[in-house]
């Protein structure tokens, strides 16, 4: 009973590195017609996988747009999306998509999905898709820059959501949020409160399948993977963490250091050292909602910002900011393209940089969360949703690693947000003791 309980007790990344660990284990010692009663295992791998995977499918409309409408709606009473909004959405919109390209850079120029020039799809046992489905990939609906645009304004937010248009569901939400945080309705309180109710649900169905179908969902997918390729596919998974690691670090340790020295004129390794609490919890937890109150004590506290631009700015930030997770899911959207021998236009990596700063957007503060975002994403594009199977190995650590960057990204827009509106004092000496 006792063993049981702690079991229990363990924590999500425990659960999920075990899980990996168990599936490694699992998927070395049995074969694709390795069966159990006349079940084989492989069928029961794929199982519990699609299984996993419809039930982040099942929670990404009701979850992204509460999300977005109760964060947007909180943050945005009163004049808070007037001016210091302005700025907030901007600078947000501006590290994201910097973050996003140099995702986009080191992808193309590292390759991770090939080997010597060809795709490594033999390698994960991936049947190559056929020439039509290649083409639906190319020409799918969304190629078109006008058109991504078009699905941005849908003419029928039911049938948007029907249709997983999540750009044109997150852009309403947005508008919702704003407009529902300035109306001067009497029931506007009510209204606030019914979406708040919503994602407080959702994020407990959210936390309820992480916590107990994610560490079952993800040992299917690994073992399926693992029963098809054994350690064969470690070479290009290596390369591929090296990848979002490299840009990861390129991002945090050089662009935001950089927007930091010429926009709110201070010295970037005090904001680290000032910042340092927090990044150790956002790193040991993944989350950011879990890492927002050790996040506004390292800035109010040690960076000297105000509350009036801590309490906007971050709440925000771990709404709509989401620089390492942004980046993340361009490079894996593009490394599964290159697994699969899927060449791409300049035209659609652009529809993969717009699909990865919206959907970002809706992705809930907890740890895994960003594979609902990659779902909405692999469906955008046309590459089968089961594909994430394949970083299931390197998802629990690099999601440690986003979400650190993440949290380092909210913090220097509140530094900046607060020199832009004229305070003073920021960062001072005291926080090098």
């Amino acid at each position: 009973m006792r063993i049981n309980l702690n079991i229990k007790k363990l924590a999500l990344h425990w659960k999920i590195l075990i899980s990996i660990l168990l599936a490694c284990f699992a998927g070395f010692f049995t074969e694709i017609d390795s069966t159990l009663m006349g079940i084989t295992f492989y069928s029961l791998y794929s199982f519990g996988g699609i299984l996993f995977l419809n039930a982040l499918k099942m929670i990404i409309v009701p979850l992204v747009v509460s999300s977005i409408i109760s964060g947007v709606a909180k943050v945005g009473n009163g004049n808070s999306l007037g001016r210091m909004g302005s700025k907030t959405l901007l600078f947000y919109f501006m590290s994201t998509l910097i973050a996003v390209l140099i995702g986009l850079f080191m992808v193309n120029i590292l390759s991770p999905g090939t080997i010597n020039g060809s795709p490594a799809g033999e390698l994960f046992g991936i049947t190559k898709l056929d020439a039509t489905k290649i083409e639906s990939i190319k020409e799918t609906r969304l190629d078109s820059i006008v058109e991504v645009f078009y699905h941005m304004v849908p003419s029928n937010i039911i049938q948007a959501a029907g249709q997983g248009n999540m750009l044109g569901l997150i852009f309403f939400s947005l508008l919702f949020g704003a407009f529902l945080s300035k109306s001067k309705s009497e029931h506007v309180a009510i209204m606030y409160k019914f979406w708040h109710v919503i994602f407080e649900t959702m994020m407990s169905i959210t936390l309820f399948i992480m916590q107990y179908a994610a560490p079952l969902g993800i040992f299917c997918l690994v073992a399926k993977t693992m029963t098809e390729t054994g350690f064969s596919t470690f070479r290009p998974l290596l390369v591929f963490f090296i990848t979002v690691l490299l840009a990861l670090s390129a991002h945090m340790f050089i662009v935001l250091p950089m927007l930091l020295k010429v926009f709110a004129k201070v010295r970037p390794i005090r904001h680290f050292r000032a910042m340092m609490p927090a990044l150790l919890t956002a790193f040991s937890t993944a989350s950011s909602s879990s890492t927002l109150p050790v996040t506004i004590e390292c800035v109010e506290e040690n960076a000297n910002v105000s509350n009036r631009v801590s309490s906007f700015v971050l709440p925000l930030g771990s709404t709509v900011n989401m620089d390492g997770t942004a980046l993340y899911e361009c490079v894996v959207v593009i490394f599964l393209m290159q697994i699969y021998g899927v060449e791409i236009s300049l035209a659609k990596q652009f529809l993969v940089v717009i699909l990865a700063l919206t959907t970002s957007i809706g992705v809930a503060g907890v740890p895994a969360a960003s594979l609902v975002a990659l779902v909405i994403i692999l469906n955008a594009v046309g590459l089968p949703a089961e594909s994430i199977g394949i970083i299931m190995i390197t998802e629990r650590l690099l999601d440690m690693f986003k979400t650190t960057v993440n949290i380092f990204g909210d913090s220097c827009g509140a530094v900046i947000i607060a020199h832009s509106e004229g305070e003073t004092n920021l960062l001072p000496e005291k926080v090098l003791i």
